[in-house]
């Protein structure tokens, strides 16, 4: 009967775990609904933006002159990673977070070797892997996705570039998850400062811009950067809840899977004790006929 009772408990305590799963999947089902179209609205402003900033760039009389366009090697690195706050997502915050350590020890190997490269962590699992993985943390950003909004994530993006301005950093690079749906996600690398500059970037010179072309772009690329920290951080968010609801629904699967396994376990135990008990009963009637 022991073995019927541990049976029991192990069926008791996977019923609530896949309750508390089942639930989950359908909190990240409902926040990623919402998480999705938000990346489906903002899409179409990135990329126009893009554009006109491209044609900016494009009428530039020598783009490498602006500060945000630095071509210099870089000697003093940040490296932006971008995570989730929770857990339960499957590898979502470990993949991204190997991803940034091996950006930084393929690309910034030197640098690192100084000491002159440093982490920014926007979420908890981030941070909490970096500093296990002994990498250096400059700051971490936790209460960002608590109410993720364009006027908390405008000041993180304008305080990035105050200190690549002011030469704090040469190089800022963010490091995230981007949504592609539900079920994918993958990481990506993108250079925040300076902007790279290409040869196709100065060719034309037919496009007249008032009051100035250095003056409007003076006033875009705080605005484009603004816009990148915004769309790194939607994406990601969406990508963390795709990847929230997946891990749940295959948790919740597995429960289910597990719950069928041990139910016929435990009936063919039951099944077995009672028929022990019905043999123990015959056998006491013979031996008192007898």
């Amino acid at each position: 009967m022991s073995g019927l009772k541990e049976l029991r408990s192990r069926i008791g305590s996977i019923k609530t775990t896949r309750q508390v799963t089942s639930a989950m999947k359908m909190v990240s089902a409902a926040k990623l609904k919402r998480a999705q179209d938000n990346v489906i609205h903002f899409r179409p402003y990135v990329k126009h933006f893009d554009n006109i900033l491209s044609t900016v760039l494009k009428g530039a009389d020598h783009p490498e002159d602006l500060l945000y366009l630095s071509s210099k090697t870089p000697e003093k690195v940040l490296v932006v990673l971008v995570s989730s706050n929770r857990g339960l997502c499957g590898g979502f915050n470990s993949s991204v977070t190997n991803a940034a350590i091996q950006a930084v020890r393929t690309d910034y190997f030197k640098q690192h070797q100084r000491k002159n490269v440093r982490f920014l962590a926007i979420g908890k699992q981030g941070d909490r892997l970096l500093r296990g993985q002994k990498m250096p943390v400059a700051d971490h950003i936790n209460e960002i996705f608590d109410q993720l909004n364009y006027e908390q994530v405008a000041k993180i993006a304008d305080q990035l570039t105050r200190d690549y301005l002011n030469g704090t950093y040469d190089r800022i690079e963010l490091v995230y998850n981007e949504f592609i749906n539900a079920a994918q996600y993958v990481q990506r690398r993108e250079v925040f400062l300076p902007l790279p500059v290409s040869e196709q970037d100065k060719i034309t010179k037919d496009i007249i811009f008032e009051p100035s072309n250095s003056e409007i772009l003076g006033s875009m690329i705080p605005w484009a950067l603004r816009i990148l920290m915004y769309k790194v951080l939607i994406y990601s968010f969406a990508a963390e809840h795709g990847a929230r609801m997946t891990a749940m629904h295959q948790a919740t699967d597995n429960a289910t899977e597990l719950l069928g396994e041990l139910s016929l376990q435990y009936n063919k135990a039951r099944q077995a004790a009672i028929t022990g008990e019905i043999l123990e009963i015959t056998g006491g009637a013979e031996a008192l006929r007898k």
